[in-house]
Parts: structure tokens; sequence; C-alpha cells
């Protein structure tokens, strides 16, 4: 790989060589190095859940919707924040831990985030590929429960991980200018908002989404039918449920 031009260049992958496997010992290798990325205080409060076992990968599909990245990966991987092992240290020492709580919860979420794309960055740069699942905050019970996850273990994230068996497109991006405000922020006008997003919207793919979804434009297509409010709050009642009951108050 030209690493020089990896980040302008990388893809998602979604479909993986199942003929060619990644050894623990190699994920375990890379989470390694992944975990030297930056954290609050030192304190590393995320664990991950390496998923390989044909078995495992089946308990947790139908929480990730059955995307096949689930089947075919020769990983999945669980990011998650983990305030009960820092607590747990803390309470063994005569000292009383103060992590649940909004705070705590938002550092475990940045940090355990930064740890991923650490992962993701060595392996993609090691020949492998990679793929976000979007799945996990929607359905955080039943990932929790078919990990075994303790009081305090919060799942955030879900990354497969194999060799690729495709070679995508390069996904879109929005121009630099749209989202890098020099010195202070600049607020858009109308004209602007509509320049910034002019070649998302005059992709063949956009305009697909907008056919097969009987909309008049791409935002619709987003705000009403792939992220509608009313699925939005629904999953967000979920999570807030389910972090009350890992004794996450926020």
């Amino acid at each position: 790989m030209n690493t020089d031009k990896y980040f302008a260049s990388r893809r998602t992958i979604r479909k993986y060589d199942t003929t060619r496997d990644i050894h623990a010992s190699a994920i375990m290798e890379m989470l390694e190095d992944a975990a030297h990325a930056p954290n609050t205080g030192n304190m590393q409060i995320y664990s991950v859940i390496i998923t390989k076992d044909e078995d495992g990968k089946k308990a947790l599909a139908p929480a990730h919707f059955n995307q096949p990245a689930v089947m075919n990966a020769s990983a999945v991987l669980t990011f998650c924040i983990d305030l009960n092992r820092f607590s747990h240290w803390c309470r063994i020492n005569d000292t009383t831990p103060g992590f649940n709580n909004l705070q705590g919860f938002t550092w475990g979420v940045i940090d355990a985030s930064i740890f991923a794309q650490q992962f993701c960055t060595i392996a993609e740069m090691n020949g492998m590929g990679t793929c976000y699942l979007g799945t996990t905050t929607y359905n955080a019970e039943p990932i929790a429960k078919a990990l075994e996850l303790p009081e305090g273990v919060i799942p955030v994230i879900t990354v497969t991980v194999g060799y690729p068996a495709e070679n995508p497109e390069i996904s879109d991006r929005l121009p630099i200018e749209a989202i890098a405000h020099l010195e202070k922020y600049h607020l858009a006008d109308s004209a602007e908002i509509k320049n910034i997003y002019a070649e998302k919207e005059a992709l063949p793919s956009s305009k697909q989404f907008i056919t097969e979804n009987s909309k008049d434009n791409l935002a619709q297509v987003y705000a009403e039918v792939r992220y509608p409010s009313e699925a939005n709050e629904k999953f967000s009642q979920v999570y807030r449920e389910f972090l009350k009951n890992q004794g996450i108050q926020i």
C-alpha cells in the first residue's frame, strides 16, 4: 500500500475473502499497537471483545440487522467503554470512583473511538479491510447479552475486519472548506450550503437513493428514510435505559 495516499484512497470493505483468516494473535498484536493511541488521563477506560467463532458471530448478527459483513469477516471487534475495570481498581485501593456519569461516559466514547480508529488504520495499512457497523448503539442490550458484558461496560463501536474480496469506489466527502473553519466558525448561508452539498447531490448513487425512496432530494432521504426522527428518538430511549441498567447516570 502507498501510505502517502492512504487516507485519501482508503475504502470501507464489507465483503471479505473467507478463504483467508486473520489469526487471533495478529489481531492482538494490532490492538496492542492501537492501544498506544492517546486517551483521557491515560486511564484507558475501554475494552474490546474479539469475536472469531462462528457461533459468536451468529449471536451478534441479529443485533447488527444481519449485515453480511458480520458473518464473512475474519473477526468482529466490539469496542466498549469500560468503567468496570478502572472503578474496581479504585475500590480495591480504598478510593471511590466517580465515572458513572455523563463526563465518564463521554471520556469513554472518545477514547474507545480513537482506539478503534487506530486499529482500523493499522489493519488497513497491513493490507486488510475494515468496516464500521452503525448498529451498535441501536442494539446495545442484545450485544451486551451475547458478549456477557458486566455492569459498567457499554458497547459503542463495532468493526469488522478481514482481507478484502472487493475494491469498491472511494466514498464521497464534503469539500474541506465545509468542515474546516479558520480561527472562528463560519456560519454558511443557504447559497453556501447548497454549494457545499451540490457535488454529493449530483452523484449517480445519490440520484438513485432519491428515486428508490420516492423523495424530492437527498436531504429528505437522510431525514425521512435513513435516519428519521421517530427511529432516532426510539433508539435514544432504548440506549438511555440500557445505560441506566449498566449503572451510568446521564
